[in-house]
């Protein structure tokens, strides 16, 4: 089962990662990690908890590398979209140590057959008012760091005389200046079809948030609604958003693989209820075509 690199991202959040992998004394590499998204958290390490189970032994160094793409809304809320290339690169020392474009640089603090907790810094890309006319009025939210913990369990139950691993996903980040906020994310997702050169991933996501990071993502204040078009809004802590989404890898030679991610997100409550929120709908899909050394 192998694992997935994941997701291209800006110049700025290569570079704090990098960074980030020199403070922790690991090899300097081009990683770079999430920003939101629609995708689903647990589709940036699809397949990753179910290594022990199927790869053994470990390999000592795991290392992809290639060109990726992945077209998304300009901001949480917006009815407009973009396209941004970029590369995917995904580094792995046994099970322990990783720099990856999704996960970030992390180490796993626990770990054996069926599971996996761990620590990993990532980055919030933040949002400016560039991005779109819609935010003009309001205060940018810097690119900055976050320090995430987060757990994989697979269960495995027994359908139709044959044991199917079921992976939950639990993670928890926070930022530090950017949105510097919490957020929380709750996944289930399983592979719904497989052989040694093709498997796919399906499963839901649900999202929590602080009110601070509502506030700065989803808040408008009184005097951004006077210098702008928006009507004042002060969200609370709550459900941010529910989704669902897949999951595909594909090795089309040797050494060779594709990936490909689609992902539906439907912001609710607060969330949905924001002047901000132009579409409460989101999709957003990824790929990437790597090289494993």
């Amino acid at each position: 089962m192998h694992h997935r690199a994941r997701h291209p991202y800006s110049a700025c959040g290569l570079l704090i990662l990098i960074l980030f992998a020199g403070w922790l004394g690991l090899a300097p590499s081009k990683a770079m990690a999430q920003t939101p998204s629609p995708l689903g958290e647990w589709q940036f390490s699809a397949g990753v908890p179910l290594r022990t189970m199927f790869e053994n032994p470990m390999p000592k160094w795991d290392i992809s590398f290639g060109p990726a793409f992945d077209y998304q809304p300009d901001f949480e809320g917006s009815n407009s979209y973009k396209a941004q290339p970029g590369l995917a690169l995904d580094v792995r020392y046994r099970d322990i140590a990783f720099i990856s474009t999704g996960e970030g640089v992390g180490v796993n603090l626990l770990r054996g057959k069926t599971y996996r907790a761990g620590v990993a810094i990532t980055y919030d890309l933040g949002r400016s008012g560039d991005d779109n006319h819609h935010l003009r009025s309001l205060d940018n939210i810097a690119t900055a760091p976050e320090v995430k913990v987060f757990a994989d369990y697979v269960f495995l139950p027994t359908v139709a005389g044959h044991q199917w691993p079921i992976v939950t996903r639990i993670d928890a980040r926070r930022g530090f200046g950017g949105n510097n906020g919490y957020i929380g994310d709750l996944s289930l997702y399983a592979p719904v079809t497989g052989s040694k050169t093709f498997f796919v991933f399906v499963g839901p996501t649900v999202s929590a948030a602080d009110s601070t990071y509502m506030r700065n993502y989803f808040g408008v204040t009184s005097l951004q609604a006077t210098n702008g078009h928006l009507k004042p809004f002060r969200p609370g802590s709550g459900i941010k958003d529910v989704g669902i989404g897949a999951s595909a890898t594909w090795f089309f030679a040797k050494h060779w693989f594709m990936t490909g991610d689609i992902s539906f997100e439907k912001l609710v409550g607060q969330a949905a209820e924001s002047p901000l929120s132009v579409d409460s709908t989101a999709i957003a899909v990824s790929s990437s075509v790597e090289y494993q050394f």
